[in-house]
């Protein structure tokens, strides 16, 4: 073989390989690509059928959720919605609900869609269901007569966020749930009053565990069943809204990080 067929052969030869490491190259980022499609889809569909994180915005649920708190709700035990609207807007669109493990009880606590504007999500615990009658004298909660739960004064503490002393209550249900409700010090119960009303059926009556300061079936009315979406399950982070991001440590709240929400 001349010197120019050789020369003329390890040319070819460089350029096959040349073209090799080409596809190898577009095979790999087809790939990757690819696998980058198919989690982000499969985020998309645990985001909308089973979990979902949201974030604590208010004191509405003090101090059984904090401003602050990050937590997963499942969507999947109440029936799981499809999108109802259009991402970043206010355009709704028509729904589907998958079939529910379970219907919401009481004394658990709900995310769901605000009745008066559905764009924003609420979070409260539910007190009563269809059917039931709710009354509330002189701040006390009674359902069908009877009160919501025991009720026994645990602490009296100072709140500097909202600037008031605070009263903390354990109720305790006959089903056996507890959990922790305050009322302002200097608030009178006297003066807090409510129905009683017959909860409709295909309804819910919600209240914030905060009770002096939460907008809540009180005000709003009843929820619809419909605006559920999820249960609260577990928190995943959390950090002191109120402290500076130059007291990183501090502004932490390392205790509450794997709480279970009861």
């Amino acid at each position: 073989m001349s010197k120019a067929e050789t020369t003329t052969t390890r040319a070819k030869g460089m350029e096959k390989q040349k073209s090799t490491v080409k596809r190898k190259k577009k095979s790999q980022l087809r790939e990757y690509t690819e696998a980058i499609l198919v989690a982000l889809l499969a985020a998309m569909i645990l985001r909308t059928f089973v979990v979902q994180a949201f974030r604590i915005p208010t004191g509405s649920m003090k101090d059984t959720l904090l401003v602050g708190d990050f937590l997963l709700v499942n969507k999947f035990i109440y029936g799981a919605r499809t999108p109802d609207s259009i991402p970043f807007t206010k355009i709704q669109l028509p729904y589907l609900r998958l079939p529910a493990f379970k219907e919401p009880q009481p004394g658990e606590i709900v995310v769901f869609k605000y009745p008066k504007d559905p764009t924003l999500d609420y979070i409260k615990r539910c007190i009563a269901v269809g059917g039931q009658t709710v009354e509330i004298r002189n701040g006390d909660v009674f359902i069908d007569g009877k009160p919501e739960g025991k009720k026994e004064q645990i602490r009296r503490a100072y709140d500097p966020e909202e600037g008031h002393y605070v009263l903390y209550y354990r109720i305790t249900r006959d089903d056996g749930k507890s959990y922790v409700i305050r009322h302002y010090a200097d608030h009178n119960l006297e003066e807090e009053n409510w129905g009683p009303l017959k909860v409709p059926e295909g309804y819910l009556f919600m209240m914030g565990d905060n009770r002096d300061n939460s907008s809540d079936s009180r005000y709003w009315g009843f929820l619809p069943r419909e605006n559920v979406i999820g249960k609260a399950l577990i928190i995943y982070w959390s950090w002191n809204h109120y402290l500076p991001i130059t007291k990183l440590f501090n502004k932490v709240r390392w205790k509450r990080i794997g709480m279970l929400i009861k």
